[in-house]
């Protein structure tokens, strides 16, 4: 991708000092801070000055980054330009929803029309670089960066990661990174970073081989595959070797099977981090194992500049090596423009949402909520009604942006429910209250329906917010059950940034909406689904637990030696819980409508395949018939999952391989098709070396609208 710059690249290598070459290894913060430590401000504007600079961490605005820019261009020897990075995560001034919300559109366009939005904003305001797309596969709901994380399946992380990579930076070759409109991506976090034990944030994270290769990589793989720019490292160890040092997951697989050209770089004080994980002894130690491992760029922490130059002499790392790092920086520099284009029109900068950037992010706030119950068709919410309950500690909030917003969180405020009900029933007499139970009482008595809101706020998902106990907040189970104690029909409305414990309260809900955190357009992206105005088609991109106790749950789980077998419940030596119903509360993919479809059996194109042919290339086509039964337009995502039945390695009993989100009128009907190959259908080993096989056998063929489709048809690969 980056490869048409060598020359130059050679040129200014041959030109720069040991200093300034490490120099080029180091990203400083500016103001504020998102991590351990503070700002770097003065020593930023310092060692840019000197050439002793990379990049730049937390600065945005044209103004100021130009002002820094000139600074390294017109003062420093050599003129290198800095490389400005941001957590542009799901926004810039307009939020989207939050990524998980995104993905459970299992629609990548959303993922897509994000990107391409928050590059537009975020690269006008002098930032090329942003730290996304996330792609850490998690089966860990405590786990607060699940919201940063399109779920628990390796495949629909693919799907959002690539859809993110190429919005951000347009085609894969990245011949339109120098694009006004495009920033270059970041695939992290590199790797297995959603394995931490207990969902605790920068925790352990111990893993076979083939499940590091089946599970946690291939997102990584598809994102460089779309054209990635960069990786960032992972806070956690894999199998007992820091991610920050682990040469195996950098150098063997990232740059060695893979071929990445690119660069990598730490996480916030990754390096630095690897004396508390017992790894390094000092912060010599750190930058040689760090460098010499693959981190190519330090973010904060400044150990490659503060020991590079005694390291090299004393031959602890070696020039080859540093050569490499800065020529793998030196190459996306040049790939973005900066060096014939290193500052931002200040005149052009975008400062704040388009009216069509609110459009963009109220559709797809609206197209990522999950319908989870609708018992008595409370919903949809006729906006006719003469009076219309918005009760529940976030019905009034406008703080519904999600976990790592952009800077737009501080200056424009979500719409809120309560607003956006009253702009969609302007009729009705709408009656607010908060948390106060008797008060939410009377006005659901006084209401034809209510809406109740509960949920979440952003701070209580994202990174370092772990939750021990992942039900509801305090109090809002009982406001709940008195509301619907009055006997009204009501819906409930999640704000969250998690799958949460939804608890005894299920039952007596009518009506259920996961809206997740939607973003700047929150309020009217709920009210659309809720008045109908938008049928909701989104699916569950992780599993919902009963109980904490019952996590890990998810979907695609190896089978026991004893499994649970529903037609026996009282089998007592299988594998179950004695105080918990087997499966979860809602399962991978689940999702309803206002309308009902109907899913055919899969029809294989062929009822064999040569295992040998699939290897040089040959597919079989599934396909799968579609019909909307109901009485209403609307959206229904068809699911491809595979099988394995014996495998010299257990497989996981499903596995989704294909998925596509259909628009039906009431009574039509479409055939969706989805084509299997080696990549389907094989899997990887416990080698080291990385083994691929795709292994004759029975392989099950599963379609339908959830993780636990029944329609099967059999494979038989010779």
């Amino acid at each position: 991708m980056l490869g048409p710059y060598e020359g130059k690249v050679k040129e200014l290598l041959d030109r720069m000092t040991t200093e300034e070459k490490l120099g080029q290894l180091q990203q400083l913060t500016w103001t504020g801070d998102t991590g351990p430590g503070g700002g770097q401000t003065e020593h930023t504007e310092a060692a840019a000055r000197a050439g002793l600079l990379g990049s730049v961490l937390n600065i945005h605005g044209a103004g100021h980054t130009n002002a820094l820019q000139r600074i390294a261009v017109e003062e420093s020897r050599l003129g290198i330009p800095l490389l400005f990075g941001l957590d542009v995560i799901h926004g810039f001034w307009t939020t989207f929803p939050i990524p998980l919300a995104q993905a459970a559109s299992f629609d990548p366009a959303v993922a897509r029309l994000d990107a391409e939005v928050s590059a537009k904003e975020t690269r006008s305001n002098g930032v090329r670089w942003t730290f996304s797309p996330m792609m850490d596969v998690t089966h860990e709901p405590r786990w607060g960066r699940i919201a940063e994380s399109c779920g628990e399946d390796p495949y629909l992380n693919a799907a959002f990661a690539v859809a993110k990579v190429l919005g951000y930076q347009g085609s894969a070759d990245g011949a339109e990174l120098a694009s006004e409109d495009r920033v270059a991506a970041c695939a992290k976090h590199f790797v297995a970073y959603g394995g931490a034990e207990g969902g605790r944030d920068y925790n352990t994270v111990d893993v076979s081989e083939q499940r590091l290769r089946n599970i946690y990589l291939p997102p990584f793989k598809a994102a460089l595959d779309a054209g990635a720019a960069t990786v960032m490292a992972a806070f956690n160890t894999v199998g007992g070797v820091p991610a920050h040092g682990n040469a195996h997951t950098m150098n063997t697989i990232l740059k060695g099977e893979w071929g990445f050209e690119g660069f990598v770089v730490s996480d916030y004080t990754g390096v630095e981090e690897l004396i508390a994980h017992g790894f390094a002894e000092d912060g010599a130690d750190a930058a040689r194992l760090a460098l010499d491992a693959g981190v190519d760029m330090e973010m904060v922490s400044t150990n490659l500049v503060d020991h590079g130059k005694e390291l090299l002499a004393a031959g602890r790392i070696s020039t080859e090596r540093l050569d490499d790092a800065v020529a793998r920086i030196l190459r996306l520099k040049f790939a973005l423009g900066l060096f014939d284009a290193p500052y931002t029109d200040e005149s052009a900068a975008v400062d704040g949402p388009t009216p069509a950037a609110r459009a963009a992010a109220r559709e797809t706030g609206a197209r990522s909520m999950v319908l989870l119950r609708n018992e008595g068709s409370v919903l949809p919410l006729s906006p006719d009604a003469r009076s219309i309950a918005v009760v529940g500690p976030l019905a009034d909030s406008t703080d519904l942006h999600g976990t790592w917003a952009g800077p737009g969180v501080y200056r424009f405020p979500s719409v809120s429910v309560l607003d956006a009900v009253r702009a969609a029933a302007p009729g009705a007499d709408v009656i607010h209250a908060d948390q106060d139970i008797a008060e939410a009482v009377a006005a659901a008595e006084a209401a034809e329906v209510t809406v109740l809101v509960v949920g979440e706020p952003p701070a209580l998902s994202g990174e370092a917010a772990v939750r021990s106990d992942i039900a509801l907040p305090a109090g809002q189970e009982e406001l709940i059950a008195a509301v619907a104690a009055t006997g009204r029909p009501f819906a409930v409305v999640l704000l969250n940034g998690r799958p949460l414990t939804l608890g005894s309260w299920l039952d007596s809900a009518p009506a259920v909406l996961e809206a997740w955190h939607p973003g700047i357009e929150a309020g009217h992206a709920v009210a659309d689904v809720l008045f109908g105005a938008v049928n909701p088609g989104g699916k569950l991109p992780v599993t919902f637990p009963r109980t904490v106790g019952q996590i890990p749950v998810y979907y695609n789980h190896e089978n026991t030696g004893r499994p649970y077998r529903p037609e026996q419940p009282h089998e007592k030596y299988v594998s179950k819980y004695l105080d918990l119903p087997d499966g979860p509360q809602f399962p991978f993919g689940y999702g309803l409508s206002y309308t009902t479809f109907t899913t055919g059996e899969p029809e294989l194109s062929r009822r064999s395949v040569a295992a040998d042919a699939l290897e040089r290339g040959e597919t079989v086509e599934v396909s799968v018939a579609v019909t909307n039964t109901g009485e209403l337009a609307g959206d229904e995502v068809v699911q491809l999952y595979v099988h394995d039945v014996a495998a010299s390695i257990a497989q996981p009993v499903r596995r989704l391989r294909g998925f596509e989100r259909v628009t039906l009128a009431p009574g039509e009907s479409t055939t969706v098709r989805f084509r299997l190959g080696a990549e389907d259908l094989g899997f990887w080993t416990n080698d080291p070396a990385g083994t691929f096989t795709v292994e004759p056998g029975r392989v099950d063929i599963y379609a339908g609208t959830s993780s636990t489709a029944r329609a099967c048809r059999t494979l038989t690969v010779v």
